[in-house]
């Protein structure tokens, strides 16, 4: 799987692609192949305040429940509704289908994200592959 080199990454493994100063985000190929089939999303509400590195909600698959951090901080501006009735589409195309946007606060934590090669390098090193 090749990684878009436009979007930045984090090491608990979500993506970021920003338009002005609108974050969309969502989680990697290598996140939704480990946690298997999504079978529920657990969603900040629309105008919330996420934190970089900080919880802003979970994905449920038939293996575990895990947490999603956010790439940055800012305020949530939209949260795409329709992963509560398909929260499978993540698994479906984990590069297309967002979870929020967000506005950033400091467009500067993005400096701190990884750009896709050393994404893919990150996730060798943990796979030993």
């Amino acid at each position: 799987m090749s990684y878009p080199i436009h979007y930045r990454y984090t090491r608990e493994h979500e993506w970021i692609s920003v338009d002005d100063a609108i974050g969309t985000v969502g989680i990697t190929d290598y996140a939704q192949g480990s946690l298997g089939d999504i079978v529920y999303v657990d969603l900040p509400r629309s105008g919330d305040a996420v934190t970089a590195g900080a919880v802003f909600g979970s994905v449920e698959s038939v293996k575990a429940v895990s947490d999603l951090f956010s790439p940055v901080s800012g305020k949530v501006t939209a949260v795409n509704e329709e992963l509560k009735n398909a929260p499978d589409k993540i698994n479906e195309d984990p590069h297309g289908t967002w979870i929020i946007k967000v506005d950033l606060s400091n467009p500067a934590e993005l400096d701190s994200l990884l750009d896709a090669g050393a994404y893919e390098a990150f996730i060798a090193e943990e796979t030993g592959h």
